[in-house]
Formats: C-alpha cells, structure tokens, sequence
C-alpha cells in the first residue's frame, strides 16, 4: 500500500514537473522574427487604437515590452539606412549605407543602395533582380547569428522593396525575397541561390497580384468612423493615376493597367507579404529545431500609400487597419506552429514622416517647400562667380552637394575653402534653411549638438556629399502632384526620427519605458538575448531591462 501511495505522489510531481516545463522558454528561441514597417510613426498605434483588434498591434504591445522613446540618431531618415542601422546596430558613418541612392566619386554616378551589376536576377531577366548586399560595410545581427552557429541557422529576408530584404538578411543571409513589379512575381539574385525554392514558386504560380487588383479597395469599415483620419477628398493627398480624386472607392481594376505593379501602393502588398512570410515559415522549416532562425519581415505598402496620401489620409488608416489583421494572422500562425514562447519578436520601423507641410501652413503652422533645383543652381552661379566654373559640382543629392574632387585638385584649389564658400555663401539666400555643415568640418569636430550629432553619425566620409544642409521642421523638397501632395521623410526631427520599437514572445517581460534608446540599440540587445556575437561595427547599447 505504501509503494502504491509513493507511486501515485512521483507521478503526480513528475507531472506537475512536465507542465511547469512546458510553460518555461526553450533555452533560446526557436525563431526570432523581426518586423519593420515601412514610414511607421510612433503615434500611429495610439492614433488607431479605437480601430485596432485584439490580436495584432495590442497583443504586441500589452503583453509585450515597449520602448515607448525609441529614435534614430542619424540623418538622413530613409529606407535604406533605417533597415542597415536596426540589423547592425550602427549608423551610415560606420555601415556605410548613407542613403537609398547616393553619388559614388568612383563610379561617376548615382548608385542604389542594393544594386549589384555583378549578380543576376533570379526569376526575374529584369534590372529587378540585379541586387545584393555588397555595399553594406559592417556584419548584422543575422550574420552573427550565422556566424555563431556555423552557418546552421537559416536566414530570410522578405520584403516589397529589395533593400527592405536584403539589407536585414546581411551578407550571409541564406536568401532574400522582393516583389518584382513588372512581373508581379517574388524574385532573389544569385547572391543567394541560382533557383528559386519549389515553395517559392508554388507561391507565384498563386498569382496573388491578380487577385488582388481583380476588385476596388474599399474602406474595411464605414467610412463615417474614420474620425482619426481629415476627409476623403482631402487637397493634400495625390490621387491615383486615373483617378479625378483621391477617394473611396479606388477602383484597382480600372487602374492597374497591364502592370502588377499597383499592388504595392495598396495594403494588400502588406497582406501579400505576409502570405510570403507564413509561406517561408513552413517551405524552408524556420524553428523546426533547437538552432535559432530568423526571418527578417518588412511591410513596405505602409511607405507607399503613405508617400501618396500623406500622414492623415483614410487610405492610411485603413492600411494598418488591415495590417493589424495581418499582424494577428501572424501571430496566430507561429503561435500554432512554433509554440508560444518559443520566438522571439521585434517590431520597429524605418523611419517615420512628416506631416503634409500645405496642411500645416493652412493651420498657420510653420512649414515649407524647398525647390532643389533652385538650391542647385544657386551653388552653381557660386562657383562660376567664385571660380569660373559650375561644374566644380558634380551632383546636388539628399540635401548635399558632392564636388568634383578630382577637377579641384587638378586646379590646385583647397576644397575645403570651397566647401565653407558655398556654405557660407547659401546659408542666407535659401528659404527654410537651417545650418549647413562641410565635411571638412565634420571630420575635424565633435558636435554635441543634437542635429548636428545626427549629420555626424549620417556622414561616411567616402559616400557623402562635401557640403550638407539641413532645413528647419516642417520644410521638405517639392512632394507629388502639384508638389505638396502626399508626405516625406529624411530629417532628424521627431516626426521622422520617433518610431515604435516593441519586443514580445521568448524571454520578453511584459512592460514599457520612456527611456531614451536609439534604433542601434535592437541588435546589441538581440546579441545579449541570443548569446552571439555583437555585430563589428555596433555602436548602440544594450537595451537592460531586456538583458538581465
């Protein structure tokens, strides 16, 4: 009787044992996911939370931990450099990717930040394909974890746009995946492989592109309870090619054309990436085993209908109302086929934006439009007065000037007398300009200066203009349309620097705080969280109340 009591008592310890256990994280995650979203403010979640489910941005952030004062610390606030400073935890100075598009002195032109003429597309014979990370300077997250374990973790990058894949997915990345719009298939390079995956291809075969122009966009729901959002015929917001006016509903079949491109300026690029990503989960077995895998995802469709419609538009509002559906879809997914705390998710983004500048001078707020050609030619009418010759300027990009190095020092000029000539000379005869800073100061002088700070930590010395300016809030370059329609991005103020950042799953205590942590904060701490080596060039910190 006695052995039987025994009995019963193990039994019932090693039971409540196994259940404790199954309640505790694995060791280490299974799958880290880290979520970007295109141009997302950090007040968005806020702004549309009476609209917002349970089970996407909420979850995140309710169960989750959010760093409710997370900024960039660079300019110019972009895409390309967002995505490269979350994975390697540094800024353009040290990764060099200082823009989408920058002016490289020894090519002689405009180069992309993800082109790559030496590799081929792969499912796509077009430019499209011609892409790879070889201009990033400095080891990601991802790379690190590849590199720690040997190349046995699988790394995937998917995205609408190229550099939102490819950048996150660093050089070691196993693959990359981007939306071809002239094809309205999802493509890589041979950077990673020389075919696609069956799964992949399986998922073009869909043709999900199709399916979804086949029908107009409407609001998800009426359109009396957007309230968050200014009216649907608003004045600042750039209507579809066809359309009369920028409102609902948008007729996607009539406007698509023969492209299958449209699909990104809709939310349902957003959803389609998406599918990709559950998709990627299950073709290539991400978390199917004790090794950590990552999947770097980033909705793009955010940026694209936001550039169109602006920070205040129903068409944005209804875009993360269905992203919230999306997120959830997510959620759901990996806590099914994972298990709940066994991954690992960040969510952040690239940038944020700026409120339409007409929309803000129609409220008597300060704001403005700056005419780059104007600026350009300014400078030029500089250096021919100055040394009777204009093209002592080789390209006006990003808000700088790049001089022809080579024709200065061939007429024996000191370039730095020219760069604070033309400083000097532009910072009074420019409408809503600020500051102007040379390189040549920049690379003799450590500015406390927060603005300045962000130019600093933006310059690479081999990539950047000569020459840089910085305008005040609320000033941008023409926008689209009739050139004030729409929103941009790329200054170090806080509507283009503040974003969301929210951690959440495997060994994520639930909490919040309005510390002051920088975008190059994310990888660090993930290299703490993972146990793996700090990315090269990192010079964020460690998130602590993450990493006890």
């Amino acid at each position: 009787m006695l052995r039987k009591i025994l009995f019963f008592i193990c039994l019932i310890i090693a039971s409540a044992s196994q259940a404790q256990n199954k309640s505790l994280p694995v060791s280490k995650p299974k799958l880290v996911v880290g979520i970007v979203v295109d141009q997302m403010r950090a007040d968005y979640i806020s702004k549309y939370s009476n609209k917002l489910g349970s089970g996407g941005f909420k979850k995140l952030a309710m169960q989750g931990y959010q760093c409710r004062n997370t900024h960039y610390n660079y300019v110019p606030t972009y895409t390309g450099p967002g995505h490269a400073s979350i994975y390697t935890g540094t800024t353009p100075a040290v990764h060099g990717i200082v823009a989408n598009d920058w002016f490289d002195r020894t090519e002689n032109d405009t180069v992309y930040c993800a082109e790559d003429k030496s590799v081929k597309g792969v499912g796509s014979d077009n430019y499209a394909g011609k892409m790879s990370p070889k201009r990033l300077l400095s080891t990601t997250i991802t790379d690190e974890l590849q590199l720690t374990n040997r190349g046995k973790s699988k790394v995937i990058g998917i995205s609408l746009k190229d550099r939102g894949a490819i950048l996150p997915a660093g050089r070691s990345g196993d693959a990359a995946y981007w939306y071809d719009g002239a094809t309205g298939n999802w493509i890589s390079s041979t950077w990673y492989m020389n075919d696609l995956p069956k799964w992949v291809k399986d998922f073009n075969e869909r043709k999900w592109p199709d399916h979804y122009l086949s029908k107009p966009w409407n609001t998800t729901l009426p359109i009396s309870y957007y309230t968050e959002s200014d009216p649907d015929d608003s004045p600042y917001e750039l209507p579809y090619n066809g359309e009369a006016k920028p409102v609902f509903p948008h007729d996607l079949p009539a406007l698509r054309g023969t492209s299958f491109d449209l699909v990104r300026r809709t939310p349902f690029g957003n959803t389609m990436t998406k599918d990709l990503a559950l998709a990627a989960i299950s073709g290539e077995e991400l978390g199917a085993d004790s090794i950590t895998d990552f999947l770097c995802v980033s909705f793009s469709a955010t940026d694209y209908v936001g550039h169109q419609f602006g920070t205040d538009a129903i068409e944005l509002e209804d875009t993360y109302i269905r992203l919230d559906r999306d997120i959830a879809d997510l959620l759901q997914y990996l806590d099914s086929r994972i298990g709940k705390g066994n991954y690992l998710i960040f969510l952040t983004a690239d940038h944020g934006a700026v409120v339409n500048p007409q929309s803000l001078i129609d409220k008597k707020l300060e704001a403005g439009f700056s005419d780059p050609k104007v600026i350009a030619d300014t400078v030029k009418y500089f250096l021919q007065s100055k040394y009777g010759s204009s093209e002592y300027m080789q390209s006006y990009l990003n808000d700088q000037f790049y001089l022809n190095r080579a024709k200065v020092d061939s007429a024996k000029l000191d370039i730095c007398e020219m760069q604070q000539g033309i400083a000097d000379f532009i910072r009074y005869k420019i409408d809503g300009l600020q500051d102007v800073l040379t390189t040549c100061n920049i690379s003799t002088t450590e500015y406390n200066e927060p603005f300045r700070n962000k130019i600093q930590k933006g310059m690479q010395p081999k990539r950047s203009g000569d020459v840089i300016l910085l305008f005040s809030p609320g000033w941008t370059d023409k926008l689209f349309g009739n050139g004030k329609q729409g929103t941009t991005h790329g200054s170090p103020y806080p509507y283009d620097t503040h974003v969301p950042l929210i951690w959440y799953g495997w060994g994520i205590p639930a909490g919040a705080t309005a510390k002051a942590i920088n975008i190059t904060d994310i990888a660090p701490t993930l290299s703490f969280l993972l146990n793996i080596g700090i990315p090269n060039g990192c010079t964020g910190k460690v998130i602590e109340a993450l990493a006890k």
